[in-house]
């Protein structure tokens, strides 16, 4: 087991402060990134996963992969996802214990497939592209199901997992500062906005740190025991709001409560009596955070941020659309099902057609929406196996305190950015775990005879 102590911890999140900083260079960004997915794999391969590296090495990435988008620090688009998949492969293999094999997701795998060998598809480099960027998500869902499927962890593992993949967004958190203008300079409306985002994609940077909120509020009310790391990382958690609210993209930012909330309901009904007391305290001081977030996010906006989640326009009307289109995209994928419900349009086509019809170049927001209408019929068992896989792994082991945390961050993600990001593909597989508690150690007085 993997022990990160808290004097390493405090060095680990002071490094990557100044990380945040290094990365305005493209260059060291880019470095860093190959160092990264290098480092990962020797080490993984030295250890012969022992002590369950290539989880640790793979959220890291994850976490990384927003910051590392926005840095200019990919030598191709998708290798956070490609290295993820490598470190759980790899763990997988040369790791000497054995392993329960899930059946159901080496299935899953292989229906996806079924939608590039059995669709006629006119396969030249950016339909390659394509369906290399529309599939990457959920094959490294299938690996990473297969990975953590049974496999038994202690809550502190999961606890400093997730500590790893907090790192990287607290540098995004510093870049984002470097790379955003005074807000009282930007033009804001009622849409998302890219120059709050760190001039990069809202709604990615929206959805990490929603991840980083999420793992914030797991801090608070599990990793927090002192005063003063409680209103540290209280400081932390109010940092990384503000910057979600002003993105303007509020999937991230409600995918972060919703799933907050479930992590939260989960812990109170399984605590003691006096934990329970502890929890509603902790409860005001985080209501609190979230409320300051709310009041200096709505000033520096100019009341525009009360505007775009009232769902209105910069002079108070209220939109037609609340999902500013993705509903139509939803529709238009559906449709697709309804002309080819067995094969589907094809892996990665439902944007093309849509070209092809003067519609314009609107990618899928949606994964249920772009499975049913890529892959017909094969979606439909996809979607199955996703659902209700995990449920029937539930009713045998109900130890997992994040179980639905974890699945409810997987669902609120994929229904509005899709897949794009590594992050639902990794924390749905988390759901798939057999967690322990450590017991405390009973010392026992010897008894002389």
């Amino acid at each position: 087991m993997l022990s990160i102590k808290k004097n390493t911890r405090l060095t680990l999140s002071l490094v990557h402060l100044g990380l945040g900083v290094l990365l305005l260079s493209g260059l060291f960004s880019k470095l860093f990134s190959i160092s990264i997915a290098a480092f990962g794999v020797l080490l993984i391969i030295r250890s012969k996963n022992a002590r369950n590296e290539a989880m640790y090495w793979g959220a890291y990435m994850v976490g990384a992969e927003v910051v590392f988008r926005m840095s200019g620090g990919m030598i191709f688009y998708e290798l956070p996802k490609y290295s993820t998949l490598l470190f759980l492969g790899l763990g997988l293999v040369v790791e000497s214990k054995k392993h329960h094999i899930s059946i159901s997701y080496l299935i899953y795998i292989l229906l996806l497939l079924i939608g590039i060998a059995f669709v006629d598809i006119p396969f030249n480099e950016p339909i390659r592209k394509a369906i290399a960027f529309n599939l990457s998500g959920p094959i490294l869902l299938g690996v990473s199901a297969i990975y953590f499927y049974k496999r038994k962890l202690y809550l502190s593992e999961i606890l400093n997992m997730m500590f790893m993949m907090l790192l990287p967004i607290i540098s995004m958190l510093v870049l984002m500062y470097f790379r955003t203008p005074d807000l009282q300079e930007i033009s804001f409306s009622s849409g998302s906005n890219f120059e709050a985002s760190g001039g990069f994609g809202p709604n990615q940077v929206a959805t990490s740190l929603g991840l980083g909120m999420f793992i914030m509020v797991v801090r608070l009310f599990l990793s927090s025991p002192s005063l003063v790391l409680k209103y540290l990382n209280m400081i932390i958690f109010v940092a990384m709001t503000f910057r979600a609210f002003v993105t303007f993209s509020r999937g991230g930012v409600v995918a972060a409560v919703i799933v907050a909330g479930v992590f939260l309901c989960a812990l109170f009904f399984k605590s003691s009596y006096k934990q329970k007391n502890q929890i509603i305290n902790s409860l005001f001081l985080f209501a609190f955070a979230a409320a300051i977030s709310w009041v200096i996010s709505s000033n520096q906006t100019m009341g525009l941020l009360d505007k775009r989640y009232a769902n209105e326009d910069a002079q108070g009307r209220e939109k037609q659309d609340i999902a500013t289109g993705r509903v139509d995209i939803f529709v238009d994928e559906l449709e697709g099902f309804l002309r080819r419900p067995f094969l589907g349009v094809g892996a990665s086509r439902t944007k093309d057609i849509r070209v092809e019809e003067g519609i314009g170049h609107l990618p899928s927001h949606n994964e249920i929406g772009r499975l049913l209408g890529e892959h017909g019929l094969f979606g439909i068992f996809v979607l199955t196996i996703l659902i209700f896989k995990p449920l029937g792994f539930r009713s045998a082991n109900k130890k997992n305190i994040f179980f639905y945390a974890f699945l409810a961050f997987w669902f609120a993600t994929i229904n509005h950015t899709g897949m794009r990001i590594a992050a639902p593909s990794f924390i749905y597989a988390l759901a798939l775990l057999n967690v322990s508690y450590e017991k405390r150690s009973i010392h026992r007085k010897q008894i002389n005879k």
